[in-house]
């Protein structure tokens, strides 16, 4: 299917003028057709293309009908959608087929603008019900396994990430691997790897950021004897150790403009020249890349080439961070402890819920990769203690109010009722009761009287939330 498809479509139908017709309205607005005379052979296309999402058939053809059609197509394809096309007077056949299956049918002759509008909404029911099967075989994947290909989170954002992961692994195509530094977006490639068809091939890192200039192009795609003053043999490059594999190249963006349309050339082709070399290399290696900028922009700008962008791009992943994924926080945290326990030969430290709060409120920017090293501190330092909201760093906890004061504040100026959708009732007593301290200075008597409620409560919940590691404007 081409990238810009509304939906591959099936149409068979014996009579041309009305195959041509329903074909010709629906490519019109986008959808990829393809038209057949007779059942048989829209089925054979069906086997080799399983992913289209709408057969348009007629019901009465001759060989096999359109009901057979159905019936058939059903055995490898369980989820495609079928909307029947009947003659004029055939209601009670086509609600008969509707029993066996289909979804719809529309009477002959078929108006044209009616059929655009059926179709696009079959199309849509079936790739829906398509992500829903989706989501829920990768949710089983996490649920029996606590991770997916080394990655902890069952928010939606990672869900979402992995079933993404699993549609395109098994092509040929380049990924670009987007998100900030310290999301995982080397775990995103190895799963993708790994879940290939090149899963017993190399799969091979290499971090631009980390080879100085002047040498990636020899280490990318080698250099011939007597190249360059030290070149005393040959050497193979990445491109070549990673034939019949995977390259990954991480933070691509770092990679010099006068490489980039080298490695272009070697995406277009498959072919290149080691340095000081006469003849070309052919190789078999599927690209991913990684970035923490944004290439698109970058590509704007002239600090990356355009057309290399689209080529890498051809389908983008995005790695969440931390502060999207917020759900994960708890899980990732008792994770890391178990495992760094393990390594260590320690007992791992337990985390008090009011501690697992902080964590779950902190902005996190360093990610996942910040969250890892707190938690192996804590292993080191705490080994088999209870970890209690005075154990953990001042920085994250003065993060952490940081961070919720200026959630609160952002829903008081925005006054909007989106500010509040998803909170629970405690966390919204909280911010307002912390936010009304700020704005009077700590002054408990005034905040009390605006917030409605008597000092003994205010004072109390101040308690609490000191207590939850909280920080308290202090005042009166």
């Amino acid at each position: 299917m081409t990238r810009d498809s509304q939906g591959r479509i099936v149409i068979v139908d014996d009579d041309a003028g009305g195959r041509q017709a329903m074909a010709r309205a629906l490519e019109r607005v986008g959808y990829e057709v393809h038209a057949f005379s007779d059942g048989l052979a829209a089925l054979a296309f069906l086997r080799e293309h399983p992913d289209a999402e709408l057969i348009v058939t007629d019901l009465k053809m001759p060989g096999i009908d359109g009901l057979e059609v159905l019936r058939r197509a059903r055995e490898f394809v369980p989820d495609v959608g079928v909307l029947m096309i009947t003659a004029f007077g055939s209601v009670e056949t086509a609600v008969g087929a509707m029993k066996y299956g289909a979804e719809d049918y529309l009477e002959k002759p078929v108006n044209l603008e009616v059929l655009r509008g059926r179709v696009a909404n079959l199309v849509e029911k079936v790739r829906l019900s398509r992500e829903v099967s989706e989501y829920r075989a990768v949710e089983r994947i996490v649920l029996e396994k606590g991770s997916f290909e080394g990655m902890v989170g069952s928010s939606t954002a990672m869900l979402e990430l992995y079933r993404k992961i699993e549609q395109v692994s098994p092509t040929r195509s380049s990924v670009l691997i987007v998100g900030e530094s310290g999301t995982g977006k080397e775990l995103v490639a190895r799963a993708i790897h790994r879940h290939s068809q090149r899963a017993r091939q190399t799969f091979l890192p290499v971090d631009c950021a980390a080879i100085p200039g002047e040498i990636l192009e020899s280490e990318l795609f080698g250099h011939e004897r007597g190249a360059f003053t030290g070149a005393q043999a040959r050497k193979p490059g990445k491109f070549e150790l990673a034939d019949g594999g995977t390259l990954f190249l991480d933070e691509i963006g770092e990679l010099p403009l006068e490489l980039q349309s080298k490695l272009l050339r070697v995406l277009e082709t498959q072919t290149f020249m080691r340095v000081g070399g006469t003849s070309q290399v052919t190789v078999d290696v599927r690209l991913l890349a990684a970035t923490n900028r944004d290439l698109s922009s970058e590509s704007e700008q002239g600090r990356f080439r355009q057309d290399l962008y689209f080529r890498l791009a051809v389908v983008t992943l995005v790695a969440p961070p931390l502060r999207e994924r917020r759900d994960d926080v708890g899980l990732l945290a008792t994770t890391f402890l178990g495992r760094f326990a393990h390594e260590n030969d320690l007992p791992a430290p337990e985390l008090t819920p009011e501690a697992l709060q902080i964590l779950k409120r902190a902005p996190w920017p360093g990610n996942v990769r910040e969250l890892r090293n707190m938690m192996e501190s804590l292993v080191i330092l705490h080994a088999g203690q209870t970890i209690a909201p005075q154990q953990l760093p001042d920085e994250l906890r003065r993060a952490a109010a940081e961070a919720d004061r200026a959630r609160a504040a952002a829903g008081v100026e925005s006054g909007t009722q989106e500010s509040l959708v998803g909170r629970t009732m405690d966390e919204i007593e909280r911010d307002a009761i912390l936010g009304t301290l700020d704005r009077t200075g700590g002054n408990r008597t005034q905040a009390a009287e605006m917030l409605g409620i008597g000092l003994r409560t205010l004072q109390r919940k101040i308690k609490q939330y000191r207590e939850g590691g909280y920080q308290v404007h202090e005042g009166d």
